[in-house]
This record gives C-alpha cells, structure tokens and sequence, in this order.
C-alpha cells in the first residue's frame, strides 16, 4: 500500500501552521473474468490477486476461483462464473452485481469477548497513520487470519474473502469484521462469501439488516469497547441471550 507525504497548511482555533501528512495512495485496477473485461475498481493497489479473487466470490459469480494473474493493475480472474453479469453502482460509487445474495448455513456461535476481539483487531497502522482507509478482518476457527486495508470498504472484504478463498479455507467458520458502514451490499458479500457473522463498527442501513436476516447472518453493529448491537439472528451469540433472559422480569 503506497503512502506519500504532502504539505497543507493546518488550522487550530486561531492557529496555523505548515505540515507533512502521510496521505495513502489511490489507484484504479481492472477485473477481467475469464478473458473479459469485468469492471474498474478505484483501490490501493496491493494485495490485488487476493481483491480480484474475492470480488468474484463476494458479489456471488462463482463459488471458487481456479487462478488469479496480476499484469500491472490488470487483474486476470479464471473462475467457473455461474451467472449473466449485469453490474450497478454501489452506495460507495464501486460496482456490485445485481441479483440476489446467497443463504448462509453455519453453526457457529461467538461469545461477547469474542467480538470485542474482532473488533480490537480492526485498527490497523496505516489508519493511525494516514486516518483514510477501510479496514476489513476475518477470524476463523477463533483467529485472526488476514487483515486488509484499502480506500475503500467494499475493498478489504474482497481482499479477506480473496485471501481465504486462494487458500481453500472453510468461511463458514468464519467472523468478517469491518470498519465500514454495513449496507445491503456490504451484508451480500459475506453473505455470497458464505460468512455467518458479521462485526462492524460502523452503522447498518435498513437494506443492510434486511439482507442479514433473508440470508441467515448475524449482523452485528456500533461495535466499539464494551458495546455493539446485534440486528439479526442472535441465537450465534448465546450468551448473551442468556444475559437478556436474566435481565426480563
């Protein structure tokens, strides 16, 4: 991920002075699935066979990815896509392929430390550093795997689901967390990557929670210290189901 420092003039009540800031780098890349073009992604441009690999799983045209080839910022997907493609614009401005999202079938659970342990692993150096990129996180079997940081947050879930799809590991025992806001494109992505569980610390829209219950994902938002809200299907974090049963007169 290339970071460059630029000059700018900072202002403080009556204040001001010059200064460096570390400011990251955003690029535009191009997807191609099976020899033809796909679309353009605005991204930083690391980690791209991971992000043209989870973008093809994530927006749900093909259930695995047999290779991946990185030209420049060209990216060369071969995957056995199982569907026409017609694309929309997103909430973020990126591309999403229109269509329903898939079912997610999983049983596991994760307690309330648990989460708190996704989210704590959010933050990530170059957010500190640069206070401009999305990070996304997936934990699973209960650890951290891969963390992902990019300019955008549709982004770092491709390039986490990109990461477990390239090394055959089972997402369905996994927890995506994100720093991103979680609408209905957002939630269709884990819910095409077959992720159970998903923790941001941002907000959900409406069309996000509404997508997490038609596809059986516990979504679960605000997650910042000690709190965070779950939307749908609480039955995967027991215990704390068990805490609301005690608190009910």
């Amino acid at each position: 991920m290339e970071i460059v420092c630029r000059a700018g003039i900072q202002v403080a009540g009556e204040s001001a002075r010059e200064v460096h800031d570390d400011i990251i780098v955003e690029d535009r890349v191009r997807l191609f699935l099976n020899g033809e073009f796909l679309t353009a992604l605005v991204a930083s441009a690391d980690r791209l066979d991971d992000l043209g690999a989870g973008f093809v799983i994530s927006e749900g045209l093909a259930d695995r990815v047999e290779s991946v080839e990185v030209s420049g910022k060209d990216i060369h997907i071969t995957a056995p896509a199982k569907k026409e493609i017609q694309l929309e614009t997103e909430s973020s401005g990126g591309s999403r392929v229109v269509g329903e999202p898939g079912s997610v079938a999983s049983s596991i659970t994760v307690t309330a430390a648990g989460i708190r342990a996704v989210t704590a692993a959010i933050e990530s150096d170059v957010w500190r550093r640069t206070g401009a990129v999305h990070c996304s996180v997936l934990f699973c079997d209960g650890e951290l795997i891969t963390r992902a940081c990019d300019v955008g947050r549709h982004n770092t879930v491709d390039k986490v689901v990109g990461h477990a799809a390239l090394r055959g590991l089972d997402r369905s025992t996994c927890i995506l967390g994100c720093t991103g806001r979680q609408p209905a494109g957002m939630v269709a992505k884990a819910a095409n990557a077959g992720i159970p569980i998903v923790v941001s610390r941002a907000a959900s829209t409406d069309g996000g929670i509404l997508t997490a219950e038609r596809a059986g994902i516990t979504l679960i938002g605000f997650s910042r210290g000690d709190r965070f809200t779950i939307y749908t299907h609480p039955e995967r974090v027991p215990d704390v189901l068990e805490r609301l049963k005690k608190a009910q007169p």
